[in-house]
């Protein structure tokens, strides 16, 4: 009985292993796990959060800025003893704290131009990342469409291997009933060692798709990765009914780095306004707060008081005498009397007019205002770039579509010329050589004929992608 148990526990735990290996992926599978760990993706999710920081520093421009200070120091040297009245080296010690509180009042609006280009900012970091994402899942497609691509021809391949193996049967038949020679089947041995290779050629293709698609997800365990085995028809075309003009106009108001262009505008016109700024006066406002202990011993009145004579008048010789409360030593004032009593504040406001900085700040807006017309160039030509890139796109996509249709009616036509040919060849009226050539021209169409497919289908998704349709198969 136990052994049954580890026996089923122990196929349980290989079948969730055999599941884990080798688990094909659909094309969204792959996409999304391209965005989660795709490099230049994190590394532009960082610089969003670059600009998150950013917006907070712009924030708190507007909050006061508050700093404490504290100090205990010891002065040892030579001081007076009040107790004695006289000078000894002695330690004493001393703790002075206190506040400051400043706050800008008026800076030029700088604070609002700089919360305002940190909004922008997070938002251009943000179309930034999203542009980076469109470009990945492309990549991702047309690597998953090129694995695709390399399964049909493999399977065309081995299919032609396999008709040309049956020829080679046909064949041997043939010469075993006397109407062939065995140079025929020789030309038709060659052709299979032929196919052999285009075989051996179409499996490491496809490998080597697999991989680049696993490098792409990050993915090092090449030989357990793959993807999911798809019948895929031709679409229909429907985007190449629409005018290339319409498809730039859709692509305008959705595509990211439209958007970034149009955003990097916007952040440089408030750099303007930013520069402009330091032409102007500021304000502000500044509060302090001091006090300061002393540790030393200190003499206060006993209530005794005694006559001390002092001197004597010069003309009688009698003695002066003054009265004197006696005194005693005793310890510091407690802490928090000192801390109250020896308090002190100050306030103020403050006011910079900047008057000369050897043109500096007027330059600085000079600056921004070539910068803000380098933005506007950069828009009007990325503009360009996407019209010529939809418009070369559209062609592409024509013409893919009118080859992978010539491409359909050549297969036919070979695959009908292929037919009649056997019809010939078993007969006896066509020699090796004219149905090995007739073979090969059936091969190459439907070749070419998966290869146009393929090529149509990623035209037309990237066509689509601009006009804003997810990818999907």
């Amino acid at each position: 009985m136990k052994r049954n148990r580890f026996f089923y526990l122990g196929m349980l735990i290989f079948g969730q292993l055999a599941l884990a290996q080798k688990q094909p992926m659909t094309l969204m599978e792959c996409v999304t796990m391209a965005l989660e760990k795709n490099i230049t993706i994190k590394q532009s999710e960082l610089r969003y959060q670059d600009a998150e920081i950013n917006k907070s520093d712009a924030k708190g421009n507007f909050l006061p800025s508050v700093n404490a200070q504290a100090s205990h120091s010891w002065n040892i040297g030579l001081n007076q003893d009040i107790t004695r009245g006289t000078l000894e080296n002695q330690t004493t010690q001393f703790t002075s704290m206190g506040a400051s509180v400043n706050m800008n009042i008026f800076n030029g609006f700088r604070n609002f131009n700089q919360l305002h280009r940190a909004n922008l900012s997070l938002l251009a970091s943000q179309y930034q990342l999203e542009d980076m994402k469109d470009d990945v899942q492309l990549m991702v497609a047309n690597a998953y469409l090129q694995i695709l691509f390399n399964i049909e021809i493999l399977a065309v391949q081995k299919a032609q291997l396999e008709i040309s193996q049956q020829d080679a049967e046909r064949t041997q038949q043939m010469i075993e009933a006397g109407t062939m020679v065995k140079y025929d089947l020789l030309e038709i041995e060659a052709t299979i060692a032929a196919q052999e290779q285009s075989v051996i050629l179409a499996e490491n293709n496809l490998r080597l798709s697999k991989i680049n698609l696993a490098q792409m997800l990050l993915i090092t365990d090449y030989e357990n990765f793959d993807v999911v085995t798809m019948d895929i028809d031709a679409p229909m075309g429907q985007i190449l009914f629409q005018k290339p003009k319409d498809i730039f106009e859709k692509a305008l108001t959705h595509r990211n780095d439209i958007k970034l262009s149009i955003t990097n505008i916007s952040i440089a016109e408030r750099d303007i306004d930013l520069a402009k700024g330091s032409l102007q006066p500021s304000l502000s406002a500044y509060y302090g707060y001091n006090t300061r202990v002393s540790y030393a011993d200190r003499l206060i009145g006993n209530g005794a008081f005694s006559e001390v004579p002092i001197g004597f008048v010069s003309t009688t010789r009698d003695q002066v005498l003054r009265t004197v409360e006696g005194t005693d030593v005793v310890g510091p004032i407690p802490f928090g009397t000192q801390f109250d009593r020896n308090a002190g504040h100050n306030i103020g406001l403050r006011i910079n007019i900047p008057i000369f900085n050897g043109n500096s700040a007027r330059n600085n807006v000079e600056r921004s205002r070539v910068n803000l017309l380098r933005s506007q160039n950069q828009f009007e030509q990325d503009k360009l770039n996407l019209e010529t890139t939809i418009n070369q796109a559209f062609n592409d996509a024509q013409g893919a579509f009118k080859f992978y249709e010539a491409a359909e009616k050549t297969v036919l036509a070979r695959k009908r010329a292929y037919e009649d040919a056997i019809n010939r060849y078993e007969a006896g009226v066509m020699n090796t050589f004219d149905f090995s050539q007739i073979k090969q021209r059936y091969e190459t169409a439907a070749s070419d004929v998966v290869r146009a497919k393929f090529d149509y289908i990623f035209k037309i998704k990237v066509l689509e992608f601009y006009f804003g349709i997810t990818i999907s198969l």
